[in-house]
């Protein structure tokens, strides 16, 4: 990527960071309104799902996890030990003690046991409706999906606010594409 297209991605990545706090000031229930969406269907057969602490507006995933807790899925949050290594999911139950990660963000302890998730929730800036996904912009979910789907089948479902969509999101080599998104309005399968 050249300089210029780097620096036109941060300034967009500005502006989305913006514009999803306005999205989350506007509906602090959607994180609910989307865990209710989810399609009873897609849930069935998941073992391990992952999902994230939320930061900077993302849309609340713990409704969701509540919802697939119930339906006897095992949780999982994910742990940075490296600023340029994939996660790793570390099991996860409400109520569990956590420690700041590598990005000081709370994470399982290194004594909750190591999961691969089957279905991974993944916060985002920006979506499109052919699975194109703008995060952070650190690559740690693209370097994490890749060494998943590397091992075997994982479903990625993006969790976003239903403002967050794009007409297309520009795409790289090295980008991991999502399975489907949730928002608070509709559930949309890409694949």
């Amino acid at each position: 990527m050249s300089l210029a297209a780097a620096d036109a991605k941060t300034a967009l990545r500005l502006v989305l960071r913006e514009q999803r706090k306005a999205l989350a000031a506007q509906a602090p229930d959607a994180g609910a309104r989307a865990a209710a969406l989810l399609p009873a269907e897609r849930m069935a057969g998941v073992v391990v799902a992952a999902g994230y602490r939320p930061r900077g507006g993302e849309i609340d995933p713990r409704p969701l996890m509540a919802r697939l807790a119930a339906a006897g899925v095992m949780l999982a949050l994910p742990v940075a030990l490296a600023r340029d290594a994939p996660l790793e999911f570390r099991a996860y139950q409400p109520g569990d003690r956590l420690e700041p990660d590598a990005y000081n963000i709370a994470a399982p302890t290194a004594e909750a046991p190591l999961l691969r998730p089957d279905l991974v929730i993944a916060p985002l800036l920006a979506f499109d409706r052919s699975g194109g996904r703008m995060g952070q912009g650190g690559g740690h979910y693209d370097r994490t999906l890749e060494a998943l789907r590397a091992e075997g089948p994982v479903f990625v479902l993006g969790l976003a606010y239903a403002g967050q969509e794009s007409a297309a999101i520009p795409a790289e080599p090295h980008d991991q594409r999502l399975d489907a998104i949730l928002t608070e309005k509709a559930y949309i399968e890409v694949r």
